[in-house]
């Protein structure tokens, strides 16, 4: 969905050689964002934060599911899980639009084809919005990364438990488990590294004044990577090619031990 709504208005800036400012009416350049730059800047605070607090919802899921089966049965329902999303989508929108009610400014970057919230080169009222921005997906991103790593700890100690050598069909539930394992501790390395630059250079700007639209831009590109690629490697690493890569690489060092 945030690809559908941001995409078009890239293509038309490009398109037309204008910059998001020039696009949309009320715009007077970088210190002066339009409309069109405004509702840019808050679509990419939000879908940078919603799809970040719903995987902490599936990874709390997961480890619940996983660590504390009696727990998850009893308290953890279909309504519930419905319910997560609108929730956390309406606090997400409630929190990224501070910055258009006055805490926080938005901002035209380099090279005018995308807006963000001011990140550096701002008053402490602009400067305030990103920091606590920063330090909301710094929390998510810690506590995702401890949920999946509890899961994984859980999973190994899962496969582990099943006999290495004896009936046949205990193989199956072990290879399936460490396919788990391995898709996990993918998704958990590819979306450290994409959040991790956002967050280093909203503090930066914050507190160290180093503004530098460059250094921006690649961390804004960091975490666009992350939404493109996360479905990919969930839809490549669970087809059945990849599984059988797994159970021959686990056979050979089984082998070899």
């Amino acid at each position: 969905l945030g690809k559908c709504l941001i995409s078009p208005i890239v293509l038309a800036a490009y398109a037309y050689n204008r910059s998001l400012s020039e696009l949309g009416p009320g715009g007077r350049g970088e210190e002066q964002p339009g409309v069109l730059c405004q509702l840019f800047a808050f679509l990419m605070a939000f879908f940078g934060l919603a799809p970040t607090l719903l995987l902490l919802a599936m990874a709390l899921e997961c480890w619940l599911s996983l660590g504390h089966p009696y727990f998850y049965r009893r308290h953890l329902t279909r309504r519930l899980g419905a319910a997560l999303g609108p929730a956390a989508a309406g606090l997400c929108a409630l929190f990224c639009a501070l910055p258009l009610l006055g805490f926080g400014a938005p901002m035209q970057y380099c090279p005018g084809t995308w807006c963000f919230i001011r990140m550096a080169g701002g008053g402490p009222g602009q400067l305030g919005f990103p920091v606590l921005y920063a330090s909301l997906m710094g929390l998510l991103v810690l506590a995702i990364v401890a949920c999946n790593v509890s899961s994984m700890r859980h999973l190994y100690g899962m496969a582990r438990r099943q006999p290495r050598r004896g009936a046949p069909p205990a193989a199956a539930p072990r290879m399936e488990e460490l396919d788990h394992l391995v898709l996990l501790g993918l998704m958990t390395v590819l979306f450290t590294v994409c959040s991790l630059p956002l967050i280093i250079r909203a503090y930066m700007g914050a507190f160290a004044a180093d503004f530098n639209e460059n250094a921006d831009l690649s961390a804004l590109r960091f975490l666009s990577v992350n939404s493109i690629v996360d479905p990919w490697v969930f839809i490549i690493f669970r087809t059945s090619v990849f599984r059988t890569f797994v159970r021959r690489v686990c056979r050979r060092l089984s082998s070899r031990r």
